[in-house]
């Protein structure tokens, strides 16, 4: 099984036709490394695709995952700004399924008041 620690989520849009080695240069860019056992989402600018680059601590992981219809609901920030945001792990499961997961964040902080 592969361990993921944190996940992030690059707000600006990737070209779909980037590989591991062009999503991995991102990484670097933004964060100065990938780190062992963390996860980095990006999405095209429609927001219909996403792909994940996982470090695993010996290796690079790419998955991909497209919507038919609809969009994921993701943040954006200007094509020049090399901003991130971290996910939780339920915040994450409604990502990759097309939920809105910026509204489970809201729910999680009201329930725990």
């Amino acid at each position: 099984m592969i361990r993921i620690d944190a996940l992030w989520l690059a707000t600006a849009p990737i070209d779909m036709r980037f590989g591991t080695e062009r999503l991995l240069a991102r990484v670097v860019q933004v964060f100065g490394a990938a780190q062992a056992h963390h996860g980095y989402l990006f999405a095209n600018a429609r927001s219909n695709r996403i792909k994940l680059l996982l470090h695993d601590g010996f290796g690079l992981w790419c998955a991909a995952r497209r919507l038919n219809q609809g969009g994921f609901e993701w943040p954006r920030g200007g094509a020049d700004m090399a901003t991130s945001i971290t996910l939780t792990k339920p915040q994450f499961d409604a990502l990759v399924l097309g939920l809105p997961w910026s509204r489970l964040a809201q729910m999680q902080t009201i329930t725990h008041l």
